[in-house]
């Protein structure tokens, strides 16, 4: 049975989608700073309201310190108070099931602000102690992820990630990679006995009560590029084993130049198993976000 596409509710980008993306695969939207994509990305998960009844979850991985603007777009464009996930060690195990209390849709797990996060950027020391710090949030993620996923959430976009030469290289791509293969493709019961760990006999009848299909889930990965360009994005080769390659669906999202003027454009550069457009769509950034036309 194929499972209904998680559409962006904008009539263009989902036309040449052929409907959406296919739940259960990455998408990998990609364009340099300031082209759209954060806007896009939270379009998709708001959508999720709509399309299975509950809002998509923001993910943000940035560590710069400067702000994503998250919840201003949110609140701005949707009417959506972005509500923040609490970064803790000590998960209350005991409210994982209540499910009246809000738990906030947004996780900002890299909380040191300004430190750079990639290998070549650091000394042997500053990249064990980057990755001890992950091993002590991989607990937090995988209970706020299970959590959201039990109340209904389908979409996840990840968002703030940082260019870097190689993704290997790369702590934000390491949590990523973590979060999106040990728990977004996972089955259910799997991630519950990740978060609950020793406790997970006392909380089987509820985990048991409470199963959602990770096949289900789609994944909106946000990648910064440093070509600016719509064209250079599009000549650009797929290299085996980074992130495009891996991705079910690529999206791209650059600049243009036509007749002396400067412009917007996407393209859906891959779209494996489905229809998809040909078209490149020109856009505009508005006070209603991203419109095409």
């Amino acid at each position: 049975m194929s499972l209904a596409r998680h559409a962006f509710g904008l009539e263009e980008l989902d036309r040449e989608l052929g409907g959406g993306l296919l739940p259960g695969t990455l998408t990998v939207l990609a364009g340099a700073t300031g082209v759209g994509k954060t806007q896009l990305g939270l379009r998709w998960a708001h959508a999720g309201q709509g399309g299975e009844g509950r809002r998509g979850v923001i993910c943000d991985l940035t560590s710069r310190g400067d702000s994503q603007n998250h919840a201003e777009y949110a609140s701005r464009l949707f009417d959506w108070d972005l509500d923040e996930y609490p970064l803790t060690n000590r998960p209350d195990l005991e409210r994982a099931w209540d499910f009246t209390r809000p738990i906030g849709e947004y996780f900002h797990p890299i909380d040191r602000a300004g430190r750079r996060v990639t290998r070549n950027d650091l000394e042997a020391d500053q990249w064990h102690e980057w990755k001890s710090d992950l091993a002590r949030v991989f607990r937090c993620a995988v209970g706020f992820f299970y959590q959201q996923f039990a109340r209904g959430c389908r979409r996840v976009v990840f968002d703030g990630l940082e260019p870097a030469e190689r993704f290997s290289d790369s702590i934000q791509f390491e949590f990523f990679e973590y979060v999106y293969h040990h728990v977004l493709r996972k089955e259910d019961e799997w991630a519950a006995r990740e978060y609950f760990r020793e406790k997970y006999r006392a909380f089987e009848d509820a985990v048991k009560r409470h199963r959602y299909d990770h096949e289900r889930i789609g994944c909106l990965y946000l990648y910064t590029t440093p070509q600016t360009m719509l064209e250079e994005l599009l000549a650009q080769p797929i290299s085996p084993g980074d992130i495009f390659a891996n991705a079910n669906t690529i999206i791209l999202m650059g600049r243009t130049r036509h007749n002396g003027r400067l412009g917007r454009a996407l393209a859906v550069a891959k779209h494996r198993g489905s229809a998809c457009g040909e078209e490149i769509l020109p856009y505009r950034i508005t006070e209603q976000g991203v419109v095409f036309g």
